[in-house]
């Protein structure tokens, strides 16, 4: 649980592609669909806050928690300049979802963005589901996105390099992903490039991201072992079935 420690500085960047608001109001619509009373949401892995701020102008009250003490300040950085209404319905704080205690219950927890499958052992995911099910209201929501292990495995993770820039920055980066079969997981080696375009000076970044792909019956089988009662998987975003070209899924589960 070690990742994204020099990442965050640039992670807003290599996202702007990222549709954030459709993808927050994709899970705002699951949402009111299913806990139509909802008022809060507690998010696991929140990153940046981007999405937060979204659930925050629907209306929520938000909790965001992110292992990662970069990128809560990034996120502090980003509500500290809305508009007191809304930023008075969002917070942020340094947990380890496995194990965080917060002293109040909510009426949905979401994790997004595959951060369910950055937990590579079955104690992990157990550990989450765990305090996910002791902060969620009876008949609460859970939502949650992961890794798809028959598309995973159908189509396989390739080398992929990808350039930004801004104002500010030019960043290349080369996602490496090597499948460890045996253990359900995918490392995945990040080499960023970096170029300052105001001191013209270069820096390089190396990270190592190990990913847990996820099938469909241990996923039930997790939920229903921490008191969570499975309602439905589709495909991100789009609502379809799950099949073999599915590489992320979004799993909704009630706790009982």
């Amino acid at each position: 649980m070690t990742v994204f420690l020099d990442y965050a500085r640039y992670y807003d960047l290599l996202y702007q592609d990222k549709d954030y608001p459709a993808e927050a109001g994709y899970i705002v619509g699951i949402i009111r669909r299913h806990s139509p009373d909802a008022k809060s949401i507690l998010e696991l892995g929140c990153g940046t806050g981007r999405h937060d701020v979204f659930f925050a102008e629907a209306g929520f009250e938000v909790a965001g928690l992110d292992f990662s003490q970069s990128m809560i300040d990034l996120a502090e950085d980003r509500r500290q300049k809305l508009g007191p209404d809304i930023r008075s319905r969002i917070s942020f704080q340094v947990a380890d979802i496995r194990n965080f205690r917060l002293d109040r219950q909510f009426d949905a927890v979401i994790s997004l963005f595959h951060v369910i499958s950055y937990l590579p052992n079955n104690e992990d995911i157990k550990m989450a589901f765990d305090n996910v099910h002791r902060h969620l209201k009876p008949g609460g929501l859970f939502l949650f996105d992961f890794w798809y292990g028959p598309a995973v495995l159908t189509q396989k993770p390739e080398i992929r390099t990808k350039t930004l820039e801004n104002d500010e920055f030019r960043i290349q980066r080369t996602a490496q992903p090597e499948i460890l079969y045996n253990d359900n997981t995918v490392d995945v080696i990040y080499d960023l490039a970096i170029h300052c375009k105001t001191t013209k000076q270069a820096q390089k970044v190396h990270e190592e991201h190990r990913l847990r792909y996820l099938f469909l019956p241990e996923i039930r089988y997790f939920l229903k072992d921490s008191g969570l009662k499975f309602l439905f998987a589709e495909e991100w975003m789009s609502g379809r079935s799950p099949g073999p070209d599915t590489w992320g899924v979004c799993c909704a589960a009630v706790a009982l």
